[in-house]
Parts: structure tokens; C-alpha cells; sequence
């Protein structure tokens, strides 16, 4: 194992909640609703969907890591194909992990102005956000799994809350299934793409992966866990909401907690955002640390923290030039899907059948 990797290993545990944590972030607020707005109450059959075609793409990834069990995907490119080809897989990764920090971000700024600090300017939010970012990222791949899979452990008292609303549920809603065939249930799968982007994330973190020939289960958990997750809260919606209703929330799973009460709290929404950014952070800390591994590989350096702090700073400074609104949000979200489609399910499959014909070609 080269020098890079050496020292960081990461256990199977933590890479499931790497690998998950990067999907069920801030998207998971208005999935319900897509779903509803595109399939009805049959959405939640999207989701399964989705959840296989996810876990076929992250077993390609898998294989196609096989070819490269010491080494990330630039150092596997680098050594078929050329340095060259090596650089612009890390551009590319560096590219996309971007997008994902960059999304992740300002979507959790939006939220927390909204909700938690309305008068806070956006830019002195993303400075909060970023200073425990850089200092868990600034370990590598191992404190990032540690601390994705203790926030994973203490947030598993979450779907018991999402409980308590089931006593005012209507499970008619989702009666009878398949109401308008399966046209819709498909047409709803394109919405499950923006939720689950993060797979590719395996084409760095393979090498550091202690137990290698776990990786294969290790993906299937973490879609698994992923996809839980989504139909779990996307199916209280559902029978809390009416299916007209429901589209009338931008994030139904906030407005949810609306209906709970308890004595010594008035507005548990409020506490409960304030703990959810815990969950935000497992998008933006891993995507921070790949996005710097990537243009830290691009230039030929070992040590990222340097690339890290540049980064911390331009976001930081982007953000008092300029903050998305929600609808230059959604434009994002429309272009990281688009972006996240290419790279996570179709350049997969270009590249294996490459790797294939690569390999029957050196044998002849």
C-alpha cells in the first residue's frame, strides 16, 4: 500500500457510513414530495427501484476497483492509460466532488436562515459550517469515517420520533398500489437519481478500505441503509399527508413535526433542524476531503490539508460575493443530477467494458 494510504484505513462499518452518509443528506427534506408530485402515493415503489439500479452501479464501481486494490482510480488510470489520463480522472473526481460540497453547503445555509437564523448574513453561517469541517477533514478518510459513524449512532433515535405521527395516519393513502400503472412508478425513478448520488466516492476510498473483499456487502449495505432511510420516512408522509396535500410543502419531512407536541417544548422543529445539520455535515466532510484527496493527487501532493485550507477560504469568500436562491438551488440540483448520472452510472459501465476488452487484449 503506498505511503498516501497507509495509516488511514477505514473498517467496513465505517465505510457503509461513509458511503451512506453521503446520500441521505439534505434531499431527503423534499423527496417525499417529488416522489408524490411525480408518482403519487406509489413513489415509495420508485424508491426499491432506484435503490437496485444504485446497488448495480456501486457493484460495478466495486469491480472495476478490483483492477486497483492499492490505488485509487487516477493511480489505476495513470498506470494503463498514462499520466494524463490519470490527471483528468482526478479533475473530474475533484470536479464532482465540488458540486456534491458545494450543493451540500448552500442548501444547509438556505435551510438553516430559514428556519434557525433568519438575520444571520449567509456568509458567517458558512463560516460555522466550515471551521469543524476543515478540522475533521483535515485527518483523512479514517476521522471522517469515525465521526460518520458517530453521528450515524447518535441519530437513531430520529425514527422513533417520526413515530409518534402515525396516529393521525391514513394507510388508505396508499391504496390501491399501482393506481395509474407502472408508467408513473418509472417516470418517479429519475427522481431517487439526486438522492443516492455519491457512489463514485468509492473510486477513492477502495484503497483504504482494511478488508477489500468485504467492499462488494459493504455497498449493498450502504444502498440498503440509504434506501431504508428514504422509504421509511417517504412512507410516514404518505399516510400522514393526503396525496393532494402533500404537495403543497416544499419539505414535508420538516412540516411533519408540526404535528408533534410535547410539554416542555413549543416548536420541535427547531431543535430538531439544529441536530439535523449533524446529518448534513456526512454530505459536505467526506465530499470536502475527496474533493482535496482528487486536486491534491492532480498536482502531485500527498499532504491535502494545504489544498483543504484554499478551499475552505474560496468557499467561504464565494459565499459573500454570492448565495444561491432557492431557485438557483434547484438549477444546481438539475445540473448535479444531470453531472451525477453521467459519472455515477454511466461512466461506470464505459469504463468496466473497457477494463474488459483492456484485459482480453493483454492476454491475446
Amino acid at each position: 500500500m503506498k505511503k498516501v494510504y497507509s495509516g488511514h484505513e477505514i473498517t467496513s462499518l465505517q465505510y457503509i457510513f461513509l458511503l451512506s452518509g453521503i446520500q441521505v443528506g439534505v434531499a431527503v427534506l423534499s423527496l417525499p414530495r417529488k416522489l408524490a408530485e411525480t408518482a403519487g402515493t406509489d413513489g415509495w415503489i420508485s424508491i426499491i427501484i432506484g435503490w437496485l439500479i444504485s446497488t448495480a452501479a456501486s457493484l460495478i464501481i466495486v469491480q472495476i476497483m478490483k483492477n486497483s486494490p492499492n490505488g485509487s482510480l487516477p493511480d489505476w488510470a495513470a498506470g494503463v492509460m498514462g499520466m494524463w489520463a490519470g490527471k483528468a480522472v482526478a479533475f473530474l473526481l475533484a470536479l464532482y466532488f465540488c458540486f456534491l460540497l458545494f450543493d451540500g453547503l448552500t442548501k444547509t445555509v438556505m435551510i438553516t436562515k430559514i428556519w434557525l437564523l433568519p438575520n444571520t448574513p449567509s456568509y458567517i453561517i458558512m463560516i460555522l459550517l466550515l471551521v469543524p469541517t476543515y478540522m475533521i477533514a483535515r485527518h483523512g478518510p479514517r476521522i471522517v469515517g469515525r465521526y460518520c459513524e458517530l453521528i450515524v449512532y447518535i441519530c437513531l433515535w430520529i425514527p422513533i420520533i417520526y413515530l409518534i405521527p402515525l396516529k393521525h395516519s391514513h394507510f388508505l393513502h396508499l391504496l390501491p398500489p399501482l393506481k395509474e400503472g407502472w408508467q408513473p412508478v418509472l417516470t418517479g425513478v429519475k427522481e431517487i437519481i439526486y438522492p443516492s448520488l455519491g457512489m463514485v466516492a468509492t473510486f477513492v476510498l477502495y484503497p483504504f478500505l482494511k478488508h477489500k473483499e468485504k467492499a462488494g456487502a459493504a455497498v449493498v449495505a450502504s444502498n440498503t441503509l440509504t434506501m431504508a432511510s428514504y422509504l421509511f420516512i417517504t412512507l410516514i408522509c404518505f399516510v400522514y399527508y393526503s396525496p393532494d396535500e402533500i404537495t403543497e410543502y416544499n419539505n414535508p419531512v420538516i412540516s411533519i413535526l408540526k404535528s408533534i407536541e410535547f410539554r416542555f417544548i413549543e416548536r420541535i422543529e427547531v431543535p430538531f433542524i439544529a441536530f439535523y445539520l449533524t446529518v448534513f455535515s456526512l454530505v459536505w466532510i467526506p465530499a470536502m476531503y475527496l474533493t482535496t484527496f482528487c486536486s491534491s493527487w492532480l498536482f502531485g501532493r500527498t499532504d491535502s490539508r494545504g489544498h483543504l485550507r484554499v478551499l475552505c477560504i474560496a468557499t467561504a469568500i464565494a459565499t459573500y460575493f454570492y448565495t444561491p436562491t432557492y431557485r438557483q438551488n434547484w438549477v444546481i440540483e438539475q445540473i448535479l443530477t444531470a453531472f451525477g448520472l453521467g459519472i455515477e452510472y454511466i461512466f461506470p459501465v464505459l469504463l468496466l467494458a473497457f477494463i474488459a476488452v483492456h484485459n482480453r487484449m493483454r492476454r491475446s
